[in-house]
């Protein structure tokens, strides 16, 4: 069993459709007369559980928190200049949904810096806002998982980021 050599418990993991969660344990169920392992994984923000199979590991898109040469790269996406398009907003926020539920750092980052509005910006519709706090959330769950903080530090680092950009 490769995989759990990747992923053990106790370990941060990132699953693309909810963020960051924690192995709990690696279980054995009975399931159609065949034994199946899972591994348990809890997201404290959603209080949830989630049994996923090992063998499913890689095609559900689970994968260890990134490294923090790979969250750098993520937080200097933030401080680069965005080119938010001109499309209609349901179009982009299909684009940004996609890019949220890849789970990639960078992708989080990109949705976040081209959703940030400073006080002086106009006022964001109530669905920009609710893409931008589920980026802004999602990145800073795996920026917390990296450097060892919580949440709510780890997101006044990114709008402080954003803030200076």
């Amino acid at each position: 069993m490769a995989k759990s050599s990747l992923f053990s418990c106790g370990n941060h993991v990132v699953y693309p459709a909810h963020g960051v969660g924690k192995i709990k344990s690696i279980e054995s169920h009975e399931i159609g007369g065949h034994s199946l392992e899972m591994f348990v994984i809890s997201f404290e923000k959603d209080r949830m559980t989630l049994r996923l199979p090992v063998a499913k590991a890689k095609s559900s898109g689970l994968r260890p928190v990134c490294t923090s040469k790979e969250m750098a790269n993520a937080i200097n996406t933030l401080k680069t200049r965005g080119r938010v398009k001109r499309s209609m907003w349901s179009r982009r926020a299909q684009e940004y949904e996609a890019k949220i539920n890849s789970g990639d750092p960078i992708c989080l980052a990109e949705v976040v810096r081209e959703l940030y509005r400073t006080a002086t910006q106009p006022e964001q519709s109530y669905s920009e806002r609710q893409v931008y706090q589920n980026a802004l959330t999602r990145l800073a769950g795996e920026i917390a998982a990296v450097e060892n903080i919580d949440t709510e530090n780890a997101i006044q680092k990114v709008e402080t980021i954003l803030e200076a950009a």
